[in-house]
């Protein structure tokens, strides 16, 4: 889909110089002299490598179109993950690097995860916002300690360590943040 150089806005998805490119940052100029031009900072999701670009205000770019479809992740097969649509029960498998290890860490039997495809390749994942985990190690809660705000380390039940209030123990279920890996609540 062709959409005109002034409607580029950050977090878009573009199909430019035979590569996907997401934007990071756009800034539109109106110079006292010659023709308005927005400056557009883009990230390759498939290097990484940054690009900045100049397009007049008449330029157009080709808006790349993703499908998002919920999987549900089933198994970990080696280096492989293995999910499955939940629409039409076709499984794919990703390799642990590309899914990321950050993103890895909190992946469960049955979690449904967000792919998005690019004419039929993965270019992204996306996790919920929260898991729920369960509590399997940290050190005994002391009488009137619980009066501080102080937070002590724990063990989650996917290896993780995670800060949590001292009143709390072991066999306790926490809400822990996927984007950051912090503990927010506990769970009902």
């Amino acid at each position: 889909m062709k959409i005109n150089a002034n409607t580029i806005k950050p977090g878009m998805i573009l199909e430019y110089q035979n590569g996907l490119w997401t934007v990071v940052k756009t800034e539109h100029v109106k110079p006292g002299k010659g023709g308005a031009f927005a400056q557009v900072e883009m990230k390759n999701l498939v290097t990484g490598t940054k690009l900045n670009e100049r397009f007049r205000s008449d330029d157009t770019v080709e808006r790349a179109v993703l499908e998002q479809r919920d999987h549900s992740f089933l198994y970990e097969d080696g280096d492989m993950l293995v999910f499955m649509d939940t629409e039409n029960y076709e499984q794919i498998s990703l390799s642990k690097d590309w899914v990321g290890e950050d993103q890895v860490r909190f992946l469960h039997d049955g979690m449904v995860v967000v792919i998005e495809s690019h004419e039929e390749k993965p270019i992204g994942m996306s996790l919920p916002d929260t898991v729920v985990l369960e509590v399997i190690e940290t050190e005994p809660t002391i009488k009137g300690q619980t009066a501080s705000s102080s937070y002590k380390p724990a063990k989650a039940s996917n290896g993780m360590r995670v800060m949590i209030p001292p009143f709390m123990g072991v066999g306790e279920r926490i809400v822990v943040s996927t984007e950051t890996g912090e503990y927010m609540k506990r769970a009902d």
